[in-house]
């Protein structure tokens, strides 16, 4: 397992249930990317040289089992789905519970943006060669890219 947080679940990302928010999941998620991009090379200050960073189009969440409060979390996270030049992709997040339980699934669809022209781009050759790094799931597919019209 790529593990990219492990942390403590607070007091603000607790419902009225008193479990973990269904945003909080999402959070985590996002902090688990994050923290992968960085440990290739893709921190922030190097992304934004280019003036380009990571855009969402679709988040989609499973929950299987639920998180309390101050129970300790691994968050995981892999690449399961890229064009060949790195410029869409799916990644999936498994949160685990600190008895090893699976307590949700995350998958999200991204790509790059430029932050200038607000348009998708393509990541520079050297950063593509970090963002191919990533951890690759076990079901791992590799798409052609789209030719432009």
């Amino acid at each position: 397992m790529n593990v990219f947080y492990e942390g403590q679940v607070l007091w603000s990302q607790i419902d009225a249930n008193q479990h973990m928010r269904h945003s909080a999941y999402a959070d985590f998620g996002a902090q688990a990317r994050l923290t992968m991009m960085e440990s290739l090379g893709l921190d922030l200050k190097a992304l934004l040289k280019y003036n380009i960073g990571p855009v969402l189009f679709r988040e989609e969440l499973f929950y299987t089992r639920e998180v309390g409060i101050n129970e300790r979390i691994k968050v995981s996270c892999e690449l399961i789905k890229s064009r060949v030049d790195g410029s869409r992709w799916t990644m999936r997040h498994e949160i685990f519970r600190s008895d090893g339980v699976k307590a949700a699934t995350i998958i999200v669809e991204g790509a790059w943006i430029d932050l200038e022209k607000r348009k998708l781009a393509a990541l520079p050759a050297e950063l593509m060669e970090h963002f191919m790094n990533s951890p690759q799931g076990h079901d791992y597919m590799e798409e052609q890219a789209k030719p432009k019209n």
